[in-house]
């Protein structure tokens, strides 16, 4: 169980990047155009390699789905990814990158 100390999220966020996530998720986009990525959505499992409806722009860390109409950040990707809460996602992204967790002090 999670001890329910405040997690700094922004610090989580600069810790782990998009890309990082995107690894982690095996995600393979079938379209690059610089930082903006497209492919099969790694969170409705798209069935076709050259789907395109999930987009990415790994400049400002923000993803969107145009079929399941999931979007966030990295850490709500993880979240989507995972089932879990964006808390939980936070903690389990530092331990999966071998990082402290940034808690916030005087929770």
């Amino acid at each position: 169980m999670l001890d329910m100390a405040g997690v700094d999220f922004a610090a989580v966020r600069s810790s782990i990047s998009m890309r990082q996530v995107l690894d982690w998720l095996e995600f393979e986009p079938s379209q690059r155009h610089g930082n903006q990525w497209r492919g099969p959505c790694p969170l409705h499992r798209s069935r076709s390699p050259q789907s395109r409806s999930f987009s990415v722009n790994l400049d400002l860390h923000r993803y969107q789905c145009f079929r399941c109409k999931s979007f966030g950040n990295q850490l709500d990707l993880w979240a989507a990814a995972h089932n879990l809460s964006v808390y939980a996602a936070a903690v389990d992204l530092c331990q999966r990158g071998n990082l402290p967790v940034p808690w916030i002090t005087g929770w």
